[in-house]
């Protein structure tokens, strides 16, 4: 059901609980969340200059890194500061425009990662499977194009939940029991028909499932390539090489999909949901 615009509440603003059941010990919990914050800052910074310093550092695969670690650095400001703004100072409201904003980030930036992956999955499979053909295939040109595919895709494919939340009358609810805006989490406050938004929800998930499974067929190829290399060295080197990336897979997507599951079907916030919010905080171990 749709609502005329005239027609339709909106709240001024949005109450984030932080962590539903612990707000006792927010203070305590921010400590781990400010330093691992530090670290994800200090070390991309850290990757993205020295990947620009040093001339040696421009194949595809650091390329690929460097839009990573820009995401990165995107993605856990988009959530950690407002995490310790309520731990710190209490500051529990925010205002819906800002609240919509940093949703559509959230969203956006988490299908960024997602096509990244699956670009550094391709390029692992190229460099392993065909490496006679690695500059012939990922020219300057290819690169430019899975570019922008990273940033248009996932935007495009956000920029509904927009409309979609704005639409959404909300009557009297207006408190998150969580540390940030989530499209299912602040669609289940409105007095409307959300039917429509779980729909859409589902339909982004398709996305990334169907990233997961290229990125998975990917390693299946690297790894039948790797396992008929006739060297033990050559084996050892081919798989260290994508180990960090499988590792950085499954903190993504592990996360992402409990987080998803808690939003789209919970009802009530999982107590422990905490620990995976830092999701986007750990993927500095890639490096």
């Amino acid at each position: 059901m749709f609502y005329h615009k005239k027609s339709i509440f909106h709240p001024v603003t949005f109450f984030l609980i932080g962590i539903p059941g612990l707000e006792d010990i927010h203070m305590w919990i921010s400590l781990p969340f400010c330093s691992v914050y530090l670290v994800v800052l200090l070390g991309n910074a850290t990757i993205l200059l020295v990947i620009k310093v040093e001339q040696t550092l421009r194949e595809p695969m650091f390329y690929f890194l460097a839009i990573l670690s820009t995401i990165d650095l995107a993605l856990s400001t988009t959530s950690v500061p407002r995490m310790l703004g309520i731990f710190w100072f209490d500051a529990h409201e925010v205002n819906y425009g800002a609240c919509v904003t940093q949703m559509f980030l959230i969203h956006a930036f988490t299908g960024m990662e997602a096509e990244v992956l699956l670009a550094m999955a391709f390029d692992r499979y190229v460099a392993i499977c065909a490496p006679l053909h690695y500059t012939t295939v990922l020219t300057s040109s290819v690169l430019v194009g899975i570019s922008m595919c990273i940033v248009i895709h996932p935007v495009l494919l956000t920029l509904p939940m927009i409309y979609l939340i704005y639409w959404l009358p909300f009557c009297q609810a207006h408190v998150i029991a969580h540390s940030y805006c989530e499209h299912m989490g602040t669609a289940k406050l409105s007095c409307g028909n959300i039917r429509i938004n779980g729909i859409y929800g589902l339909f982004v998930v398709s996305f990334f499932v169907l990233n997961l499974v290229l990125t998975g067929i990917s390693y299946v190829y690297i790894l039948h390539a790797v396992f008929r290399l006739p060297s033990h060295d050559a084996r050892l080197k081919a798989l260290s090489t994508c180990s960090s990336h499988v590792g950085v897979i499954c903190v993504f997507y592990i996360p992402s999909v409990f987080s998803f599951l808690t939003h789209m079907f919970g009802h009530h916030q999982v107590t422990f949901t905490f620990l995976f919010e830092s999701k986007w905080l750990y993927v500095f171990t890639k490096k």
